[in-house]
């Protein structure tokens, strides 16, 4: 597991017209599970975002049918097929047999398809990938792809084989395929700024959703109804949402950081409803030429909205924004590149239009797991750095064993973190219990 890229390859994998097309080889075209023509979907994860996916794939303009729907909510399941079926009519062909309803729903569903989208909460990305590659399906799942190491490693691992049977794999890293970083970090590649120095990197906002508590509903049913809340199932919102951030870092560095430290805190919201995470967290990590990024995220009302990345050179320094900005400017200040803000598609919609491009054609063109993987592993190194008040090594990472899911996954098992008598869960305070999060 090397945490360098050499700058070679970089230039190679990234000058493709989208930055997730790292290679291409040919298949036989049409070879789909059920021998049609006709690319099956699977549709595991029903929520907001699952339909989202969904519609992004038929987006794709190619000849594509949803076949089976999983979720661990029946109700879930069934306002994703009526939201799909009222757009997309006789393409939505899901019968009672292929609506798949529990934690282990998910293995009928990608038996049923050719093409697997997973967008459940992330905690259980790295098994349902497992069972999709098992099954030699290509995968579209969404970011971050697991919220502790051992689920990092079981990713790897399903990359390598996805890799041997040529399945391709495209990660919802959606920045990856979006022109202003694309041009403009190509052009940081081939010299226009120095080598990058420094860096700082943000995703400051306030906040998402609350799903309040229902009477009956038990733990297990709150935490996953709930689950931004909750690190087995999200993993904090250092590696939920600023997983972008920190792949855009890692990618315009070419390499991932030798180490991390950083601080954090649960200080602003402190209810019950906000369930374990923190609200606010601030990394440094460090590459092994000695350059730094600085890393901030926050989630709380009030806060300043700040969602973009800037980086320094030995020549200049750079600026990139996910709307559509991407703007580089030599030592003195001048303005040396300014990328054209009018024909920019949608990155969501380009992840998905890429993806069933190259399996109608079949190409292989697409292992983002990797990658995916390993800016996981740097948000998940961050938020145990922050947690422990402790510098963590890429290398000791990666020798953790800490698994925080629970050791059941079914409405009857009981998640590692409960609330206490006064209904609040207890938050992690650095300095003391840190062999918990490492």
């Amino acid at each position: 597991m090397k945490n360098n890229i050499h700058r070679r390859d970089f230039l190679k994998s990234s000058a493709a017209v989208v930055g997730g097309a790292i290679l291409s080889s040919s298949l036989p075209r049409h070879v789909y599970a059920q021998g049609s023509d006709t690319i099956k979907i699977a549709l595991v994860g029903c929520g907001s975002r699952g339909i989202g996916a969904a519609f992004n794939a038929f987006g794709s303009e190619q000849d594509i049918k949803l076949v089976a729907l999983a979720d661990a909510f029946e109700d879930n399941l069934n306002n994703a097929h009526q939201t799909l079926k009222d757009k997309f009519g006789d393409k939505i062909d899901v019968p009672e047999s292929r609506r798949y309803v529990g934690f282990d729903g998910y293995k009928g569903a990608i038996r049923d398809a050719d093409v697997v989208l997973l967008v459940t909460p992330p905690g259980f990305r790295p098994i349902h990938f497992e069972e999709a590659v098992k099954e030699g399906r290509h995968v579209f799942m969404e970011k971050p792809v697991a919220v502790d190491v051992p689920g990092v490693r079981k990713v790897l691992e399903s990359a390598k084989e996805a890799k041997r049977k040529k399945l391709n794999v495209v990660v919802g890293l959606q920045r990856r395929y979006q022109p202003n970083y694309i041009e403009t970090i190509n052009r940081v590649k081939d010299g226009a700024v120095g080598d990058i120095v420094s860096g700082q990197v943000y995703w400051n906002s306030g906040g998402v959703w609350v799903r309040p508590r229902e009477p009956e509903q038990n733990e297990m049913e709150y935490q996953m109804r709930n689950w931004y809340y909750f690190n087995w199932l999200c993993g904090d919102h250092i590696v939920e949402q600023h997983v972008h951030q920190l792949d855009v870092a890692n990618w315009i560095k070419g390499k991932y950081p030798v180490s991390i430290q950083g601080v954090g805190s649960r200080a602003h919201r402190i209810g019950r409803e906000y369930g374990e995470i923190y609200d606010n967290f601030s990394l440094e990590l460090t590459y092994d030429d000695g350059s730094v990024m600085m890393s901030q995220c926050a989630h709380f009302e009030g806060i300043h909205n700040r969602v973009d990345e800037t980086f320094q050179g030995t020549k200049g320094r750079v600026y990139l924004s996910a709307d559509n900005r991407g703007l580089l400017w030599d030592a003195k200040g001048k303005e040396i590149y300014t990328h054209d803000t009018e024909n920019n598609p949608n990155p969501y919609q380009q992840e998905h239009t890429d993806l069933f491009a190259a399996i109608a054609k079949g190409e292989y063109k697409f292992e983002n797991a990797e990658y995916g993987a390993y800016s996981t592993l740097t948000g998940i190194i961050g938020r145990s750095a922050c947690y422990t008040g402790k510098v963590i090594t890429w290398e000791k990472a990666l020798e953790s064993e800490v698994s925080i899911l629970p050791d059941k996954l079914a409405w009857d098992g009981v998640p590692k973190t409960l609330p206490g008598k006064d209904g609040l869960y207890p938050a992690p305070v650095p300095g003391k219990n840190t062999s918990l999060y490492i």
